[in-house]
């Protein structure tokens, strides 16, 4: 019996060692896994440094618009829809409404609203050529999600100039709207822009002149490469971007 019981003894010692080890390799694999996540720029498995689901695109202008968003550069783009398909027409006063869904992990990119465009015989989302928005002037609303701590950042730059009044606004945001406020420029600048400054589609170029005159009208907005808006942001956690066009059309 004292023999049988030494030898249940020592199995029980080798299964505990066993079941050790186990637990010791399972956590190396883990934290290899969890590195090779960060290396390569991505959060770890099972955890989301973005907690901004949601980009939304809302057209308020009295005419169709065709939004562009475009990731920076190693970023993924936002698909529409389960098959990947880009923002196609948003029709105008308040009917086109878009939501797009952020890629897991951070994130930044622009978004410009295009106008006159062109489209294919049947298809009102194959877009040929634009009058505004291809190249400058074009209203440029900045978006960045996922950053340290669950920071958000955003602007709309007229540093290209302007086709497109554009105001960005967080929801869904735990501090407050002090700290996530509403920016950019809801005045159709282009209806004032100096006769030099027009451009042959539409829209106000952007000069050292014309820089002065959109900070004047839209000082939450950014009009060279070292400007900032009035009003200051610390947004953290939003859970929604939304982009507006044309929102003095409300």
């Amino acid at each position: 019996m004292a023999i049988a019981s030494a030898a249940t003894s020592s199995q029980s010692a080798t299964m505990a060692m066993s079941s050790s080890s186990s637990k010791k390799k399972t956590l190396v694999v883990v934290q290899a896994l969890a590195m090779l996540a960060i290396a390569a720029g991505q959060p770890p498995p099972g955890i989301s440094t973005s907690t901004t689901t949601n980009l939304t695109l809302h057209n308020l202008c009295p005419y169709p618009v065709w939004p562009l968003v475009t990731a920076n550069a190693g970023i993924p783009s936002i698909p529409t829809d389960a098959d990947g398909d880009p923002v196609g027409r948003l029709a105008g006063h308040g009917e086109g409404l878009a939501t797009l869904a952020f890629p897991r992990g951070t994130w930044s990119g622009r978004v410009v609203a295009r106008t006159g465009c062109s489209t294919g015989d049947d298809d009102d989302d194959v877009v040929g050529r634009c009058a505004t928005g291809d190249a400058p002037p074009v209203t440029v609303a900045q978006v960045s999600v996922g950053g340290p701590g669950g920071h958000a950042a955003y602007s709309v730059s007229l540093v290209d100039g302007f086709n497109v009044a554009v105001v960005v606004t967080p929801h869904g945001f735990p501090e407050g709207p002090r700290r996530c406020p509403s920016l950019g420029c809801a005045v159709d600048l282009a209806v004032d822009c100096p006769v030099g400054a027009r451009a042959p589609g539409g829209g106000c170029g952007a000069g050292a002149s014309e820089a002065a005159w959109f900070k004047a009208r839209c000082p939450e907005t950014r009009t060279n490469a070292t400007d900032v808006e009035v009003t200051p942001q610390d947004c953290v956690k939003p859970g929604e971007i939304k982009v507006v066009f044309c929102p003095a059309h409300l």
